[in-house]
């Protein structure tokens, strides 16, 4: 659908704004898509726009109708995973694994493909099936050494639900090469590693703060010093002081 274009300029800077902002303020850019569905509805990027930023404050039933309007506006198959993680939001894993079984899955792209196995496993784990989520998560995908966009959540996954499984050996050598792939810090898998050898970390500003406050209570005790010093001056005061104001006060008298 073609707008004006006028009006096709203000879609766009607000599909601009839900893109700069979805990751670091998704309030606001879910604030951007709705002005932007309200211009214009009808057009299939502005449906999928909004169904992301629904997607990104956990509007699972929002998003998951945007998108099923995206894909019947664009007729095609890439917002599948999402929709089918849709589902698992909702609280619906046996939807989200009924997904992962339909044609569609095979006209997606391999992203697309391995997407749709990361949410079919998060599927099985809802479901309580843990070891049926490592077995999904077990493809060539998996055991390829080459590095593709996807190939650090894959294995981030994969180790994550080794460590849920307890097999303690197998998750942290996974979490080692999640993080071998992981060249744009997409998961936390060096915090993982450090967890599983035992190694704290100290926040720095922690140590700022708590040296803060030692100052603070180092000047507040040197206050209380100056106090009591005040104190033992004015008992200093002695008698022959206040005699010589009296003499004073007499010679004012016979004056």
């Amino acid at each position: 659908m073609s707008l004006p274009k006028g009006l096709a300029d203000d879609v766009a800077r607000n599909l601009v704004m839900v893109a700069q902002l979805i990751d670091e303020d998704p309030e606001k850019a879910y604030g951007y898509s709705r002005v932007a569905l309200r211009l214009a509805s009808r057009v299939a990027a502005v449906r999928e726009a909004a169904g992301f930023a629904a997607y990104a404050n956990q509007k699972y039933s929002e998003a998951l109708a945007e998108f099923r309007a995206a894909r019947r506006m664009s007729g095609g198959v890439d917002l599948w995973p999402v929709m089918a993680d849709c589902e698992r939001g909702l609280g619906r894993p046996e939807r989200a694994l009924a997904m992962a079984g339909e044609p569609e899955v095979q006209k997606l792209d391999k992203a697309g493909q391995v997407e749709m196995r990361l949410v079919a496993a998060g599927a099985r784990r809802d479901m309580g099936q843990l070891e049926a989520a490592i077995v999904t998560l077990q493809s060539p995908e998996l055991a390829s050494n080459a590095h593709h966009p996807w190939t650090a959540r894959l294995r981030y996954a994969y180790a994550d639900a080794l460590l849920a499984a307890e097999r303690e050996q197998e998750a942290r050598e996974w979490f080692a090469k999640a993080l071998e792939a992981d060249k744009d810090g997409v998961t936390d898998a060096s915090d993982r590693l450090a967890e599983l050898d035992g190694v704290e970390f100290v926040d720095a500003f922690d140590e700022d703060d708590e040296d803060e406050d030692r100052a603070d209570d180092a000047a507040g005790d040197r206050e209380d010093e100056r106090d009591v010093t005040d104190v033992a001056d004015e008992d200093d005061i002695t008698d022959e002081d206040v005699v010589i104001d009296d003499e004073d006060d007499d010679e004012d008298d016979r004056s």
